[in-house]
C-alpha cells in the first residue's frame, strides 16, 4: 500500500524573496509594482508640537486640517521607529576628549559621556522617520490597461515600463507638488526619495539588522 503524498520526493525551495514582493522595479525615483501600479515616497521632517505656543499649535492644527481637506487622492503615512546606534557618537566623544587639555573641560566631557551611557541603560534611544507614500493605481492606466494588468500578474510588468512611468509621472508629480506646498504651511519639509534611497529603505525594511548597542554590552 502506497500513500501518494509520502511517496512524492521533497522538492527544494528555489523561490527568492523578490518573487514574493509586489515591487517589479525602482527607477526614476518611482516604485513600480507588478500589477502595473506605482508609487513615490516622500520623507518628511518632524515638528515638535509640544514646544509650540498655544497659538502656534492652533495654527498647525488648522494647517493640518486644511491639508487633509484638500486631498482628492489617497496617501499613506508611514512612521518607522528604530533603535539608535550611538557607537559613532561615543567614538566621537572619546576622540574629542583626547584633544581637551583643560582638566575641567575633560571632566565635563567624561560626565557627559557617562550621562549618555546611563540614559541608554534606563531606556532605549529611538529614532523616528516619517514618510508619505503617494500611490498610483493600475486602474488609472485606463480600462483596457487595467484588465491586462489583472490578467498578467505573473509577469514582471503587464505592459511596457516606459508607458507606466510616463502615466505615473503625469498623475504623481502634481500630487507630490501639492503635498509639498501644503506641508510647507505646517513648517514641514518633504523630500522625494531617490532610487538609491528607495532601495536602501526597502532593503533595511525587509532585512532588519540587530541593534549594534545592547544594554548588557554597555558598561
Amino acid at each position: 500500500m502506497k500513500i501518494p503524498y509520502l511517496s512524492i520526493p521533497d522538492a527544494p525551495l528555489v523561490a527568492t524573496t523578490q518573487a514574493h514582493l509586489p515591487i517589479a522595479e525602482i527607477t526614476e525615483d518611482i516604485v513600480l509594482y507588478k500589477d502595473g501600479g506605482a508609487a513615490l515616497v516622500l520623507e518628511s521632517t518632524s515638528l515638535n508640537f509640544g514646544l509650540l505656543s498655544e497659538k502656534e499649535q492652533q495654527a498647525v492644527i488648522a494647517a493640518y486640517a486644511a491639508l487633509i481637506n484638500s486631498l482628492s487622492f489617497a496617501i499613506q503615512i508611514v512612521i518607522r521607529t528604530q533603535r539608535k546606534d550611538i557607537n559613532n557618537y561615543l567614538a566621537f566623544l572619546d576622540s574629542s576628549a583626547q584633544k581637551i587639555k583643560n582638566p575641567k573641560l575633560a571632566t565635563l566631557m567624561q560626565s557627559h559621556r557617562q550621562f549618555i551611557l546611563d540614559s541608554i541603560k534606563k531606556k532605549n534611544v529611538l529614532g523616528k522617520k516619517f514618510y508619505l507614500v503617494i500611490p498610483f493605481s493600475p486602474l488609472e492606466l485606463g480600462v483596457g490597461k487595467s484588465i491586462r494588468s489583472t490578467l498578467g500578474r505573473g509577469k514582471p510588468l503587464p505592459f511596457p515600463m516606459s508607458y507606466v512611468i510616463k502615466k505615473a509621472k503625469v498623475v504623481l508629480y502634481p500630487r507630490r507638488d501639492h503635498l509639498i506646498r501644503q506641508a510647507g504651511r505646517l513648517g514641514i519639509r518633504l523630500k522625494q526619495l531617490s532610487n538609491n534611497e528607495l532601495i536602501n529603505l526597502f532593503f533595511t525594511v525587509y532585512n532588519p539588522e540587530s541593534p549594534a548597542v545592547k544594554k548588557d554590552e554597555i558598561k
